[in-house]
C-alpha cells in the first residue's frame, strides 16, 4: 500500500519541473493524479507515461470558471478530491522601478490569485468529505527579500500568509493546509539557462548544502505533507532550500567551509 493509496490529487503546474516530479511520486504511491497545466504537449506526455493513474487537464489557474470545471470533472472521474497541490507559478526578473503594473499583476494573478482560487474551489469538497490536504508551493523568496524579484517575492509572501489563514479556517474541517518554500531547484525556472549541474552548483557555495536542489527533493516533501505521516501538521512552512534561509557563509571568517 502506498502512502496515498486510492486518494485523488490535483497538481497545478503538474506537467514539468517540481510539478511533474510530484505527479510521478504521487502516482507511485497509489494516488490518482490530475495533472493540471497550460502546457498541453508536456502534460499529455506525462499522463501517458503514468497510465491509468493520471489524467491531464488543460487548466489556467487564473480562470475561476475553469477551476469549477476542473473540480466537477475530477469528481465525475474519481468521486473525490483528497489533495490539492498549488504548484503553478511564474517568475519575473525585474527591479521594482523597471516593472510595469501589468507585469506585476500578471505574476500575482498566477502565483497568488491562482492559489486563492484553488483553495476556494477545492475546500468545499474537502469540507464535505471531512478531510483533505492542501499544499501551497511558495518559495524562499516568500521568507526573505531578493533584488530584482519584487513581483515574485510579493506573490510568494502572499502565498505564505494565505496558507496561514486557510489553515485556521479549514483545520476544524479536517483539512490540513501547509506551505513549502523551495530554494534553488534544477528546473526550467530555477536554472533557466540549462546549465550543467556542476556549473549550477557554483551559485550555492555560500549556503550550508552547497548545491542546487532536485525537483524530487521538493516532491518528497510534498508527499510527506499530503500523507498521513503529516497528520498533525497544519499551517506549517517547510523550507526545502539547502539551508539558504539560514544564512550565507562569509569566507573570511572562522567556521567557513573549505570551498571545492
Amino acid at each position: 500500500m502506498g502512502k496515498l493509496q486510492d486518494r485523488v490529487a490535483i497538481i497545478t503546474g503538474g506537467a514539468l519541473g517540481m510539478g511533474a516530479a510530484t505527479s510521478r511520486i504521487f502516482a507511485a504511491e497509489g494516488a490518482r493524479v490530475v495533472i493540471a497545466d497550460v502546457l498541453d504537449r508536456e502534460g499529455e506526455k506525462l499522463a501517458g507515461e503514468l497510465g491509468s493513474a493520471a489524467h491531464f487537464r488543460h487548466h489556467d489557474v487564473t480562470d475561476e470558471d475553469g477551476w469549477g470545471s476542473l473540480v466537477a470533472d475530477t469528481r465525475r472521474r474519481w468521486g473525490r478530491i483528497d489533495v490539492l497541490v498549488n504548484n503553478a507559478g511564474i517568475v519575473l526578473f525585474r527591479t521594482i522601478v523597471d516593472t510595469e503594473k501589468g507585469e506585476f499583476e500578471k505574476v500575482l494573478n498566477v502565483n497568488l490569485v491562482g492559489t486563492f482560487l484553488g483553495i476556494k474551489s477545492v475546500a468545499p469538497v474537502m469540507m464535505e468529505q471531512g478531510r483533505g490536504a492542501i499544499i501551497n508551493i511558495s518559495s524562499v523568496d516568500g521568507m526573505k527579500g531578493c533584488n530584482a524579484l519584487g513581483a515574485y517575492a510579493a506573490s510568494k509572501w502572499g502565498v505564505r500568509g494565505l496558507t496561514k489563514v486557510a489553515a485556521m479556517e479549514l483545520g476544524p474541517y479536517g483539512i490540513r493546509v501547509n506551505s513549502i518554500h523551495p530554494g534553488g531547484i534544477n528546473t526550467r525556472m530555477g536554472n533557466p539557462m540549462g546549465s550543467p549541474e556542476a556549473e549550477a552548483n557554483q551559485a550555492y557555495r555560500g549556503q550550508p548544502i552547497q548545491r542546487i536542489g532536485a525537483p524530487e527533493e521538493v516532491a518528497r516533501t510534498t508527499l510527506f505533507l499530503a500523507s498521513d505521516d503529516a497528520s498533525y501538521i497544519c499551517g506549517a512552512e517547510l523550507a526545502v532550500d539547502g539551508g539558504m534561509t539560514v544564512g550565507h557563509y562569509l569566507d573570511m571568517l572562522p567556521g567557513a567551509p573549505v570551498q571545492k
